[in-house]
């Protein structure tokens, strides 16, 4: 029996009904929430990195933060255009990418905090270090260097970044045991000449801290005073640093090339790693830009000298190394993972090896190659 057009019209019309009816609607976003719920750890980590707030009571961006950041995403677009099209028209950079510095262009920090309890300055031993004091910013801040050995010759110098409280120093030169030596004496024990800074707002110094931001013009103006030291080959500055002070290190990198290789071990890829302890907490409004300034992930394509970023395969912060490198395709970012090793005993095993290559005649060919550390010792 053969159905009549009226007929199919109704199971036609019966058809787009139900369709209608039982089509899935797009789940609602939940109220204070930006985008897609984020139901996954890779996602939660990716939207962190990215500067997001998370609503943790529905897996999801905050809104408030989801607005900031894409209104600061805006505005340092807007400033690095500007900056790359001025410095691009003058030859002062080359048309790879921008720096950390175009984007810190007249910025001012409102996180700008004097020390809370004054330090003393350390007495080291005067045939390790000596006082040697630096000007930045207007300010007079103390440094140590390694004495002139005065044998007539331009030695090789590293400027290294304490971690914690990376503005101050306290007992910085004598060694710890080889699971954690912070004092890097690989590079004294090589001949390299070591300058160790204090920096603004640190031990009993002038200025207030600023957590990251100023304190890279202050390890760039300890570079430029470490240059005219006589026994000090200029063309031969390093510049290295653990933890808070590989951070620091990355940071100053990314803000310009003015070290001819960069060591930062353990950095952080997002200042909001660190707890209040170390970095004030900077989620209200208006902050997302204090934040992109002090977050390495952000400015990865402005580095312009060669930079290792090392760490301890064993070390959470690895993660954080793996995530920039990951994402990076700059040919001057070089990443190594060292097995068997944590965040504090990789600094032993793998500065050794950069002393030595560094204190001989000639570094112009020097490489660190991931597959050297690739298995536990």
């Amino acid at each position: 029996m053969r159905s009549s057009p009226r007929g199919i019209l109704i199971a036609f019309a019966v058809l787009v009904v139900l369709a209608l009816v039982l089509k899935p609607r797009a789940a609602a976003i939940p109220p204070g929430c930006a985008g897609p719920p984020l139901r996954t750890a890779e996602a939660r980590q990716k939207a962190m990195e990215q500067g997001y707030m998370l609503n943790r009571e529905h897996d999801c961006i905050d809104k408030q933060s989801y607005d900031e950041v894409t209104a600061a995403t805006k505005l340092v677009d807007g400033m690095m255009k500007e900056a790359t099209a001025a410095a691009r028209a003058s030859g002062a950079i080359p048309d790879s990418g921008v720096t950390l510095a175009q984007a810190r262009q007249g910025f001012v920090t409102k996180y700008a905090q004097p020390a809370g309890l004054s330090h003393p300055l350390p007495n080291p031993p005067a045939n390790l270090f000596v006082r040697t004091d630096y000007a930045s910013a207007g300010l007079v801040l103390p440094a140590f260097v390694t004495p002139d050995p005065r044998d007539g010759k331009k030695h090789p110098a590293i400027i290294w970044l304490t971690g914690g409280d990376s503005n101050t120093l306290d007992d910085f030169w004598t060694p710890g045991p080889e699971e954690n030596d912070q004092s890097v004496s690989a590079f004294r024990n090589a001949g390299m000449v070591v300058m160790f800074p204090t920096l603004r707002g640190g031990n009993a110094n002038p200025g207030g801290r600023e957590f990251f931001l100023g304190e890279v013009d202050d390890v760039l103006a300890a570079a430029d005073h470490l240059a005219q030291q006589s026994y000090v080959d200029p063309d031969r500055i390093y510049l290295g640093g653990h933890s808070t002070g590989g951070t620091l290190a990355l940071l100053t990198s990314e803000t310009s090339g003015r070290f001819k290789t960069v060591f930062a071990f353990g950095p952080v890829s997002v200042s909001d790693h660190y707890p209040e302890s170390i970095l004030p907490e900077m989620t209200g409004q208006g902050n997302s830009r204090e934040r992109m300034l002090r977050s390495p992930i952000h400015w990865l394509s402005g580095i312009a000298s060669p930079t290792y970023l090392i760490e301890g395969a064993g070390s959470p912060n690895s993660d954080d190394v793996r995530n920039m490198c990951g994402m990076s395709r700059n040919p001057q970012l070089h990443c190594i993972l060292a097995a068997g090793s944590d965040h504090f005993s990789v600094l032993t095993r793998v500065t050794r090896v950069i002393a030595a290559r560094l204190a001989v005649g000639s570094d112009a060919n020097f490489t660190l190659r991931p597959e050297e550390f690739a298995s536990a010792r």
